[in-house]
């Protein structure tokens, strides 16, 4: 068996990877204020925890290299999300903070060839897309 420090590293640990720091760029130019990245405990695991005018942001980032299929925010079912939030409770028992207020995003990053790849941020994702767009 090879050692892992010998191995290639995997193309699409790469890609999340990079679409993790694209994601918490475009955050950043966006006003929000990173807390803490890869967040991982036994529930789950939260990629960026951010905090904007005072609400703690937990953000999911999907990262795909074509949209062959579906659009990467998709792939956030309920299975996900509700991993998430459990990761979510574990941070806010660990750091504090049950007291603040929470939402939850998504960023997708696509990347498709060479170039910087395009973002889109989701603001509370978790929430049904009428709620969220006041339809």
């Amino acid at each position: 068996m090879i050692p892992s420090e010998l191995r290639e590293p995997d193309p699409r640990h790469v890609l999340g990877l990079r679409g993790e720091e694209l994601a918490e760029e475009a955050l950043k130019r966006a006003g929000l204020r990173i807390l803490d990245r890869r967040f991982r405990v036994r529930q789950g695991e939260i990629d960026l925890v951010a905090e904007e005018a005072g609400v703690l942001v937990f953000v999911e980032v999907k990262t795909r290299s074509s949209p062959s299929h579906a659009q990467p925010w998709e792939a956030v079912i309920l299975r996900k999300q509700k991993r998430i939030i459990r990761a979510a409770l574990a941070y806010l028992a660990r750091r504090g903070g049950f007291e603040r207020p929470c939402r939850f995003d998504v960023v997708e990053v696509l990347r498709e060839g060479a170039g910087p790849g395009r973002v889109r941020h989701i603001r509370d994702a978790f929430r049904p897309r009428a709620e969220r767009d006041g339809v």
